[in-house]
């Protein structure tokens, strides 16, 4: 029949026998499929020949069915082909074992010689390469067709746009990676094999066991896979093609021609077309084989008919699929079996009629059924419906959540022990409740073994290694003899953990004393916690012998023999399995009479896996990674190690590695042999012993005495674990008793495997236990794999090892060993087609198994090769793009490798480095995508390598802060794996942190890592740790609180700390000074400690530390002519060292005061070096009483101390380290470069005060000059490393000259700190010789922001992809200086109609994005609006340097888009805007939570406030619910309210008590303020001329005024306070009145007039009396020396111009200080420039670079024609006779260079003087003609643009109007600016160019150029197309003005 039938199919074919038509074969099935009406006449044909062929071919197949029908199952039904195809090999293979074992028998008694064996091999290998290169060379191009249709059929995830992905599975991971990826698929395939077709089966002689077992298990639902045959055709959404092979195909990869028109074919089709080729396709196939995988009619005996229920594939073989799945059936019709759920509740339902009913009628079934809880329990009674956990939970209304209310109760689950729990309900609950239960799996171990005592249930426990799981005995104070019964008196103290311990070691002990003493039972009862123990107790049946036994009798209790006829105590099972294990084995796991009588006790389960495979009852744990490596145990025995794991762990764990490996001969021994590890010797040749050749130890360190005997006590292990030392002792002296009594004991081997250091145990006891007689018969593979000499370095010899098991471990170690030599066997190209033969056979099994089940168990086979091939792709790809799709869009697949991976190999490990070394732009979305798993994986790594891994703060902050937000909330306990990495977290993760607070391991790692974090991170986590407290809770806490809670404790917000009792901060003193304490902390501290104890000892000050000087006078004062007196004076010494702030009275009466200092020049040199840093303290007066000698001695004390430039010292420039800011600007123009060099490390490192107006670290003369001496000279170039600092100050012309060196020099170049103009320069000289910018703009470094617009357009242009603009926004991040408004807006512009422009927010930096015109910034979406939130809160200075108006507007659109604007004002929403909260509106600040203010005022001021804050501010101050009025206020609430007491009105100042405010108060209050002033934010916030400025001066002097008695006398008054120069430092000297300097001592003012006179405040009257006062002790102002000249400061401008006329002007230090004034009228000018000529002898073309900086506004004093004489080519004769000797080649220009410090003062000049000095600047050696000059020049000149010729000035182009300075904008004449700028110029103006206008420019312009100026205020908007990108919607203003100029101009 077969034959006819294929004649028939040959007859058909012989039409199509044509040349060429095979080749065409292709491309005319993909026509006919994809139903193409055009494909042509032998199309047709083709189709009318398969037409005809399919018939015969159907009738092949059923023919082939209809010999294999077999009778109905067990079920009723009959098997499809397969089915009984496998059934057969079944019998096939039981009428085979007896040659099997006969195969066996012969193999094992066969002798081989070594030649013979070679001679096997060989030829084995060479049939297995012929039988290869066949299959590849047969398969090679139907390979290639199947790798297209699987690319085509299965999507591989990818990255879309928003460069997020589905997770893929691992069949998509295969086919996805194509590259650089070397599947080694080919063993577990065998495996796959094997385990199909020689299925396992126990051996002889536990042979009747097996067998039972194997019935059991068949009995089990558990063991039986439902298969759905049928696979769906209609797939939507193929892959393009451009994603297959085709791709490489059409571009000519080289492949055969027929698979070249195939995929032009596919090519030419749609994707509608696509689709239904692969439907059709699909179809074709299912058609073809459907009656091999179907049930068939035809094999239906008589008139029965099949039952809808269908068995599965080889039951006996088919192990459960993960999730469970239901029965696929036929269908009949719903008529012949109605569903009809009412009456099921009282019937006997068949689980066919409900897996029916489920299928036809699914919706009835999901509300009738799955919503009936007491339905479902009836119908899962049945084993058969199982599946409806799974269904009910998807397909039900109500949810898993209603089922698991339903089912997952647990404590029902405890109170019926008899009841095992069901692994499919415990699958069910752990997938949708999987917190829950896994916490109480873990952290219970009763609850734990209740669940293990179903076998069934082992697969499934969860891995606790992340958890903090307990030991055995959980409470560590329990110890064996703790189950005393007698002793537990008090019922209610007796725990869980103390009943669970018991019962397991002691249990009939418990049932004895416990369960059967009732009036005991019921009192343990009354704990509703220990409830189960009623039911514990009535499973027991134990009953206690009458009396005691003389002896201990073991085979009189386990009398296995009696087993089988008697009921035995699961307790006697137990204690007999533990103590006999080898008779045990003998007498119950192998009769199975007395087997299957024990397991009808359901709490015996357990045996079912101890009987069948001992090692199975370890549980192996999740351990650290270099114990995965590590495996120091496993390498005492011949074993060969990889030596880069050798070398891995010597250099992680070099301790343990010298201490396991070096010291131990044996363990060296066995590594040597491996050859690769001959560095070992080297290694471990300082350490310990190395292996000689005679067999002994060099340098052997004898081991102390160790008496295994005495101390390996193996019997107590069960109830008291030991520790890990001991634990590896008695393995290597102890080794044998060691495998009998512990590998033995499954027991000890449990909570071993618990803990990681521990683990290793259950892993060695695998490889040396074997607990059957050894012998032929029971290692038989063992036997045989040795005679032939297999490799298998997996294999371990298995117990009661059946013939199949013998033939596939056979088969495995051949062809493991055979993989092993593949490269030799075969040819590169052959390996390369078998491998992806391999690849593909996977994926097709994968697909099959994701439709059917896991029949062949895939997944599970070759997880540990993926993992491995993945490793190696990963270590051999170079494109980090690649790694990144793999990690982020297979995150949950490699967390699964990872799992199933553990312990076996170190390929975790290498791919945990990966995700490590991921570029930081890809870190977040790989992270967001790893497995929980993975992600706990990669923190256990890092903290085990915290000190090798060196990843940047801002990596570790992105990549814990992804964890948190995308992994805490589905696993709780993350917080206690990050360790290290706490400090990476930041203070908004912090607020998010779950209530973990009394967790005592995080508490103790946060507490460990505080000092590496961020003050803000600190005060987070204080805030945080304060939710669980309350001021009862600290005032109610015992003394030693502080040491308890931790450092955490200093970092409480001051609300609470302030309820700490003075004895609880005495004792945790050590606590709290070892952390960063607030001032006001500090001051709390020290007030209540030393106000409260009167006699505190030396030690206990000494504890105190720093804060002490936070103390009141008074109360220090009391310790006066004590012991302890001179240690307060030591304190206070340290603190003026530290520069810390104190009252003056502190520094006055307990260290000034000493006698010794009134004779300065009586003070030894030791003397005067230990009192080195109270010298500025002492004033210049003492410092002038120094003589020469005693400052030489004491010089090197001195080079520490911060000195004030007027403070003269000794010439010896090498020695002076901070004294060098002292050295004239005379002495530093005559040193040679060599000595400017070598000082250069001392002007950087030690920062004197600023120089007024420069604020610089040098004063402007002295960096001029020694920027101008070093540049002379060519060699500057390679000294750049050491003019960091001073290359801001470097004039650009000095730059220019040495361009063409920078340039050639580049890559140094490019990691200096330029400025702008410099790099604009520098970019320049780059394209004019190199064109580097074209190719590599990323090259250019910190010159990067002198790019301009035009080239930044080019680049763009050139590539617009995202990666690439995020690499230029990176490298413009990084720019050393703040980038110029041009090249902001530039970048804004370029970006903006990108359609990605909204996802490169965060890449733009705060810097740029507040660039962005108002009218997008208020398009932004909410979350766009949070990322600029964050941007800013980050970057708090940035936004402080915006205008008011600007900031307000601002911040008043984040509030509306974030809706903050109605409600209060919430913690949250202030924290979130943090510097920004203060530019709310008024209305919005005003409701602000009063109890975050009110607890959080230490934050509050820090921010920066505008005068209606302050009001605001001192109103809610004032308020009942906050502080009440004043005059109740004490000195805790001063101390809180700190600063913010300035910003009350003066009329309610006046109201607080005068006792509380002593001049020490209020010199605290002075200095809290002055602290702020001095920080980040007040430097930017505190403008003297703001009116928030001068309102705070104004409190200020009345504050010090009313309560130091000067506003108030009254006759009961003191007298005013007199200032002393100390005072005058904490306070401010404008606030004293005028008469108050009279009263000074001379040598006290004199000390303060540096400090007087530096004082913007003062008043022209107080300036008045202070002059006075000056002549009176110095004389008339022609005798005023160059020191008091520099003091004058301020005081100068009461100067008239006569006086000034006669100043003796010698020095620049004097030129300079007058100089930086402003405040001069133009004859005081006059007299000063005149006065300077007169006594330099000077003339003004003499003067040189340094002398006009010195200038400073006095150039203004210059007449016209003097001005156009100032040398801008040459020096003078005298400096060129200088240049000459020194060889300076190229002279520089005085005034270009001078340009840079005086074009950043508002200078006074008039326009003709502006334009005089501008003109300078067009020489050719400077600048150039002006039509030259670009923005670098425009930058450079600053405000001297201002006197541009109006000519120049209004022709200038885009890029020139960039550089010109808001400054120079408001000092150009508005006459001018109104004549010179038309209205298309002004359009280009910034914000910051048009606000610097005054009212007269306005009144000077046309109403266009008004309305101009409006435009660019008001929109902030500059030529961007706001059509693209985001949305955009004009404001109504914008509008209108738009309207109104445009009527303005048409009329």
């Amino acid at each position: 029949m077969y034959y006819s039938i294929l004649s028939n199919l040959n007859s058909l074919l012989q039409p199509l026998m044509r040349e060429g038509f095979f080749d065409d074969l292709p491309k005319i099935l993909v026509c006919l499929l994809s139903e193409r009406q055009d494909c042509g006449l032998m199309a047709e044909l083709t189709k009318a020949v398969f037409l005809e062929m399919g018939q015969p071919l159907l009738m092949f197949v059923s023919s082939l069915k209809s010999e294999t029908c077999t009778p109905l199952t067990a079920e009723g039904e009959t098997r499809s082909f397969f089915g009984t195809y496998l059934e057969i090999g079944n019998t096939v293979m039981s009428a085979l074992s007896g040659f099997q074992q006969m195969f066996i028998n012969t193999l094992s008694n066969l002798t081989l010689s070594e030649n013979l064996r070679k001679i096997l091999s060989s030829l084995l290998d060479s049939f297995a390469a012929n039988v290869l290169r066949f299959i590849v060379q047969f398969l090679e191009t139907p390979l290639d067709y199947v790798r297209i249709a699987l690319e085509f059929g299965i999507e591989v995830p990818s990255l879309d746009k928003q460069d997020t992905c589905q997770q893929g599975d691992l069949k998509q991971l295969i086919l996805g990676l194509k590259n650089n990826v070397s599947w080694s698929f080919g063993v577990p395939l065998v495996d796959i094999l094997l385990d199909t077709f020689l299925p396992s089966q126990s051996g002889p002689t536990c042979q009747t066991t097996s067998s039972l077992l194997s019935l059991r298990s068949a009995s089990q639902p558990n063991n039986i896979t439902y298969i759905n045959y049928k696979i769906s055709c209609d797939h939507h959404n193929l892959t393009a093609l451009n994603d297959t092979l085709c791709a490489d195909v059409l571009m000519g990869s080289g492949k055969g021609s027929s698979l070249i028109t195939f995929c032009q074919a596919l090519r030419s089709l749609s994707s509608s077309q696509l689709e239904l080729l692969w439907s059709n396709m699909c179809y074709i196939l299912q058609g073809l084989f459907s009656p091999l995988i179907t049930k068939s009619s035809d094999c239906v005996v008589g008139g029965a008919q099949p039952s809808t229920v269908s068995s599965s594939l080889n039951e006996s073989q088919l192990v459960s699929p993960p999730a469970l799945r239901r029965v696929a059936r036929d269908s009949p019709n719903l008529r012949q079996l109605a569903c009809d759920y009412s009456i099921w509740a009282n019937s006997t339902v068949d689980a066919a009629l409900v897996t029916f009913c489920s299928e036809n009628d699914q919706m009835q079934f999901a509300g009738q059924v799955c919503n009936n809880a007491s339905l479902i329990k009836k119908l899962l009674s049945d084993q058969k419906n199982r599946w409806l956990y799974a269904f009910c939970s998807s397909s039900s209304s109500a949810g898993a959540a209603y089922l698991v209310s339903q089912f997952c109760l647990y404590e029902q689950w405890l109170n019926q022990p008899a009841r095992l729990v069901d692994s499919a309900l415990l699958q069910f609950c752990l997938g949708f409740d999987a917190p829950r239960l896994t916490s109480l799996i873990c952290e219970h171990t009763g609850f734990l073994m209740f669940l293990i005592s179903n076998p069934d249930n082992w697969p499934l426990m969860p891995n606790c290694s992340g958890s903090s799981l307990p030991p055995l005995f959980p409470n560590p104070e329990l110890e064996p003899n703790d189950c005393q019964y007698s002793e537990w008196h008090d019922a209610m103290q007796i725990t869980t953990d103390i009943l669970s311990k018991c019962i397991l070691v002691d249990q009939s002990g418990f049932v004895r004393e416990v369960c059967q003493n009732k009036t005991f039972l019921n009192s343990l009862l009354q704990n509703k916690k220990l409830a189960w123990l009623e039911s514990q107790c009535s499973t027991f049946m134990f009953t206690t012998p009458p009396g005691p036994t003389q002896s201990f009798n073991l085979a009189a209790w386990c009398d296995y023999h009696n087993w089988a006829e008697k009921q035995v105590d699961d307790s006697f099972v137990g204690f007999c399995w533990q103590n006999d294990q080898v008779a045990f084995q003998e007498n119950v796991c192998c009769k199975a009479a007395v087997f299957e009588k024990l397991l009808e006790n359901p709490l015996n389960k357990w045996l079912i896996s101890v009987c069948t495979d001992m090692e199975q009852i370890t549980v192996t744990p999740e351990v650290s990674t270099f114990h995965k490596v590590c495996k120091y145990s496993e390498w005492t025995r011949p074993i060969i190690v990889d030596m880069t794991d050798l070398a891995l762990c010597a250099e992680i764990d070099p301790q343990n590695f010298t201490s396991k490996v070096c010291a131990n001969s044996t363990v060296l021994q066995n590594l040597l042999a491996n050859q690769d590890n001959a560095w070992l010797t080297r290694y471990c040749g300082n350490y310990s012993v190395i292996p000689t050749a005679g067999g002994t130890a060099v340098g052997q360190t004898i081991r102390p005495g160790f008496n295994a005997a005495e101390q390996c006590l193996y019997s107590s292990w069960i109830t008291s674990l030991p520790n890990v030392t001991l634990l590896a002792q008695c393995w290597e002296e102890d080794q044998a008793n060691f495998i009998s009594a512990i590998c033995s004991n499954a027991g000890v081997l449990l909570f071993l495997s618990r803990e990681p250091s521990t683990a290793w145990v259950s892993r060695m006891c695998t490889t040396y236990t074997n607990y059957t007689t050894t012998g032929l018969d029971d290692c038989a593979s063992d036997a045989l794999i040795k005679q032939f000499s297999l490799l298998c370095p997996d294999y371990f010899c298995q117990p009661c090892a059946s013939q199949n098991t013998v033939l596939k471990m056979m088969v495995h170690c051949w062809v493991e060993s055979m993989n092993s030599r593949m490269e030799g066997l075969l040819t590169t190209p052959v390996t390369e087609v078998l491998n992806r033969v391999v690849a593909a056979t996977v994926v097709i099994l994968l697909a099959v198994e994701d439709s059917m089940g896991p029949i062949w168990k895939v997944n599970t086979t070759i997880r540990q090769s993926a993992l491995t091939s993945v490793v190696d792709y990963l270590q051999r790809e170079i494109n980090q793009d690649r790694k990144r799709v793999l990690l982020q869009c297979f995150g949950t697949v490699l967390g699964n490798l990872l799992q199933t991976s553990r312990g076996e190999s170190g390929s975790e490990l290498l791919l945990i480095k990966e995700y490590l070394s991921l570029p930081l732009s890809s870190l977040e979305p790989v992270l967001a995508a790893a497995h929980i798993s993975t992600v706990t994986l990669i923190l256990q790594y890092y903290n085990s390598f915290k000190n090798t891994i060196k990843l940047p703060r801002e990596y570790q902050s992105t990549m814990v802060s992804v964890i948190l937000k995308t992994h805490q909330a589905t696993y709780s306990k993350l917080l206690l794996d990050l360790g290290s990495l706490l400090v990476a977290v930041s203070p908004d993760d912090i607020k998010t942190f779950p209530s973990l607070q009394n967790n005592d391991r995080l508490r103790e790692t946060i507490n460990m890592n505080l000092d590496r974090m961020s003050l803000a991170q600190r005060e987070a986590f204080g805030l945080w740790y304060s939710k669980i407290l309350s001021p009862s809770n600290i005032t109610g806490g015992n003394q030693s609180l502080i040491n308890v809670t931790g450092n955490l404790i200093a970092y409480l917000p001051f609300h609470l700390f302030q309820h700490l009792s003075a004895a609880q901060l005495l004792d945790g003193l050590d606590v709290l000074q070892r952390n960063t304490l607030s001032p006001v902390k500090q001051d709390f501290i020290a007030n209540k400690l030393i106000g409260t104890y009167r006699n505190m000892t030396a030690q206990d000050l000494i504890r105190l530390g720093n804060v002490l000087c936070l103390a009141e006078a008074k109360d220090l004062l009391v310790y006066k002519n004590t012991e302890v007196f001179q240690v307060i004076q030591e304190i206070i010494t340290n603190c003026t060292l530290s520069g810390l702030s104190m009252p003056s009275q502190l520094v006055s009466d307990l260290i000034l005061s000493n006698p010794e200092f009134k004779i300065p020049s009586s003070l030894s040199s030791d003397r005067l070096k230990e009192i080195a840093p109270l010298l500025p303290l002492l004033g210049l007066t003492f410092l002038n009483g120094l003589t020469a000698s005693q400052l030489l001695a004491a010089l090197p004390a001195l080079s520490t101390v911060p000195f004030t430039p007027t403070q003269r010292i000794p010439d010896q420039l090498e020695k002076l380290g901070s004294l060098i800011v002292g050295v004239k600007t005379e002495t530093l123009l005559t040193l040679n470069s060599d000595r400017l060099l070598s000082a250069m490390t001392d002007f950087v490192q030690h920062t004197p005060a600023r120089c007024r107006p420069y604020m610089s670290i040098f004063c402007a003369p002295e960096a001029n000059a020694i920027a101008t001496k070093l540049w002379g000279f060519p060699e500057v170039v390679n000294w750049l490393d050491n003019m960091g600092p001073l290359l801001r100050w470097t004039p650009l012309i000095s730059v220019l000259s040495r361009t063409p060196l920078l340039v050639k020099n580049l890559s140094t170049t490019a990691t200096k700190p330029w400025k702008t103009q410099q790099a604009q320069a520098i970019v320049k000289a780059v394209i004019t010789y190199t064109n580097q910018t074209k190719l590599n703009f990323l090259s250019l470094g910190t010159l990067g922001q002198g790019v301009s617009c035009t080239d930044l357009h080019q680049l763009f242009q050139a590539d617009r992809s995202s990666s690439f603009v995020r690499k230029i926004l990176a490298l413009l991040r990084q720019q050393p200086s703040h980038l110029h408004t041009s090249l902001k807006r530039c970048v804004i512009e370029e970006l903006y109609p990108l359609e990605f422009f909204a996802d490169l927010l965060q890449d733009l930096g705060a810097e740029i994005a507040l660039c962005i015109p108002m009218d997008i910034i208020r398009l932004f979406p909410v979350d766009m609006m949070d990322i600029l939130r964050k941007m800013i809160v980050a970057s708090p200075q940035l936004f402080l340097m915006l205008t008011e108006i600007q900031r307000e507007i601002l911040v008043d659109k984040i509030i509306q888009r974030m809706n903050m604007y109605t409600g209060p004002f919430t913690e949250e929403e202030f924290r979130s805007l943090d510097i920004m909260a203060p530019f709310v509106a008024d209305e919005v600040f005003v409701q602000v939570d009063r109890r975050f203010f009110t607890r959080n005022l230490d934050y509050l001021q820090r921010l920066c406030y505008s005068s209606s804050k302050m009001e605001i501010v001192a109103r809610i101050l004032q308020e009942p619910a906050v502080f009440g009025p004043v005059k109740n206020w004490n000195q805790v609430t001063l101390s809180v309210v700190g600063r913010f007491l300035f910003f009350l009105p003066s009329n309610v100042l006046v109201d607080l008590p005068s006792s509380l405010m002593t001049v020490g108060r209020v010199e605290k209050l002075f200095m809290s303020h002055r602290q702020w002033e001095d920080g980040d934010v007040g430097i930017l916030c505190s403008d003297k001329e703001t009116k928030e400025t001068k309102d705070v001066y104004s409190t200020q002097q009345f504050v010090l005024q009313f309560f130091l008695g000067f506003l108030r006398i009254t006759s009961s008054s003191l007298p005013p306070t007199v200032p002393t120069c100390e005072i005058l430092h904490t306070t401010r000297p404008s606030a004293w009145p005028s008469s108050s300097f009279s009263s000074m001592s001379s040598s006290a003012f004199s000390n303060c007039l540096e400090l007087i006179g530096q004082d913007p405040f003062l008043e022209s009257y107080q300036r008045v009396e202070i002059l006075k006062r000056v002549k009176r002790i110095y004389g008339r102002a022609s005798s005023f020396s160059q020191s008091v000249i520099a003091q004058l400061g301020e005081i100068a401008v009461e100067l008239s111009p006569e006086e000034l006329s006669t100043l003796r002007l010698t020095e620049r230090r004097s030129i300079s200080a007058l100089g930086a004034l402003k405040t001069w009228n133009k004859r005081q000018l006059t007299a000063l420039f005149t006065a300077v000529l007169n006594s330099t002898k000077l003339v003004p073309s003499m003067l040189d670079s340094s002398m006009l900086v010195a200038l400073g506004h006095i150039v203004c004093g210059a007449q016209i024609a003097a001005i156009n004489t100032f040398n801008n080519v040459e020096f003078s004769s005298e400096w060129r006779l200088y240049l000459q000797s020194s060889c300076v080649v190229s002279p520089p220009a005085g005034c270009s260079k001078a340009v840079l410090w005086l074009g950043k003062l508002n200078l006074s000049c008039s326009e003709e003087q502006m334009g005089a000095l501008v003109g300078l600047l067009t020489h050719n050696l400077a600048f150039g003609i002006m039509s030259s000059w670009g923005t670098d020049v425009f930058i450079e000149i600053g405000v001297l643009a201002a006197g541009l010729p109006d000519i120049v000035m209004s022709s200038l182009v885009k890029a020139q109007i960039e550089g010109i300075s808001p400054m120079a904008m408001s000092l150009i004449p508005p006459v001018k600016f109104a004549v010179v700028f038309n209205q298309n110029q002004i359009n280009m103006f910034t914000y910051e160019q048009a606000s610097a206008l005054t009212p007269e420019h306005r009144l000077a312009l046309s109403e266009v150029q008004r309305r101009a100026i409006d435009m660019v205020l008001t929109c902030w908007k500059r030529n961007i197309d706001l059509s693209a990108g985001l949305a955009q919607s004009h404001s109504l203003l914008c509008i209108i003005l738009g309207l109104l100029m445009v009527l303005v101009i048409l009329f």
